[in-house]
């Protein structure tokens, strides 16, 4: 487990380092002039090349990858150049709103995934198991920023129970929350279910009915512990999934968090903020799959993490 553990650190380590080498690379070679942006047309060619030393944009862009990565290690990613303030607090900021959107989504998904597919694999081919599976199909295929305006429409404009947008009150995160997590809470009951009647055809479970055990203790304490490894895969890739892809929805409810914040950088050639947001999105997903991995070991320890097998 000790070996596993450094290899996967090592490969994490490995991956933040490449993507932060070809975001930068590539950023910097797209064409157009940040700091021509950023001051306008109306700018004179010398001052813009006096603006352009200062933020040490006119050196090689190999020696502006070591400074800006020497520098990230410490927790800095610069300065915004659009808003002048630390790419660090715009992001501190904006993370903790999307840290808390996604938090919220993630438990309802988790929760009513987990709910409806259990309850579905128990009730395998009756109308409530036909019922299930077909909102968790329109759940799967209705794009979220649909889901987003329609809710806002009935639930905000029409009989307004919750806010139309805004963060100033814990309702406001209602809407936003169901139009976030509805899709990741079908992919999750739809696995559940799959894994559970997996499960619940085993002999061991029906010996364990026929020992005279009551059937739901059953299934939650033996059916579900042995169907949680397809579980913990599908709900810990979309655990990074809802961190890094919450920009519409935090667009349609004009959520200050980081989808926001980083369409906004995308589309002003805020490079630092850009590099910044590119940077939140890939340690978020090295952090959950290494997180993930890890659950397999707690879950099922028979799954040999550390490659080689034992006679």
């Amino acid at each position: 487990m000790r070996d596993f553990l450094i290899k996967r650190i090592l490969q994490a380590i490995g991956v933040i380092v490449c993507i932060s080498a070809i975001t930068f690379f590539v950023l910097n070679i797209v064409p157009g002039d940040p700091v021509r942006v950023m001051m306008g047309d109306m700018a004179d060619e010398s001052t813009v090349q006096q603006v352009r030393h200062t933020m040490g944009l006119d050196r090689p862009v190999p020696e502006q990858y070591a400074t800006w990565f020497g520098n990230m290690i410490h927790g800095d990613f610069g300065t915004s150049y659009t808003q002048n303030k630390s790419v660090t607090m715009l992001m501190g900021k904006a993370f903790a709103v999307t840290a808390r959107l996604a938090g919220f989504a993630y438990l309802f998904a988790l929760a009513i995934g987990l709910v409806v597919g259990i309850i579905s694999a128990v009730y395998h081919g009756k109308w409530v198991d036909r019922f299930l599976m077909a909102l968790s199909i329109f759940g799967i295929s209705a794009p979220a920023f649909w889901v987003a305006i329609i809710i806002q429409i009935i639930f905000a404009l029409k009989l307004k129970w919750f806010p139309l947008s805004g963060i100033k009150t814990a309702a406001a995160f209602v809407l936003p929350t169901i139009a976030l997590g509805t899709r990741y809470a079908a992919s999750i009951a739809r696995v559940t279910r799959t894994s559970m009647l997996d499960v619940l055809n085993q002999d061991y479970m029906r010996t364990a009915e026929a020992k005279g055990l009551k059937r739901w203790p059953i299934v939650m304490v033996h059916g579900l512990r042995n169907a949680l490894i397809p579980i913990i895969t599908i709900a810990g890739t979309q655990l990074g999934d809802i961190f890094t892809g919450s920009i519409l929805i935090e667009s349609v409810f004009a959520l200050p968090g980081m989808g926001k914040l980083l369409l906004d950088a995308i589309n002003a050639r805020d490079l630092p903020l850009i590099e910044g947001g590119v940077m939140y999105i890939a340690l978020i997903c090295v952090v959950v799959y290494l997180v993930v991995d890890i659950l397999y070991a707690v879950v099922d320890p028979r799954i040999r993490l550390g490659g080689g097998s034992e006679e």
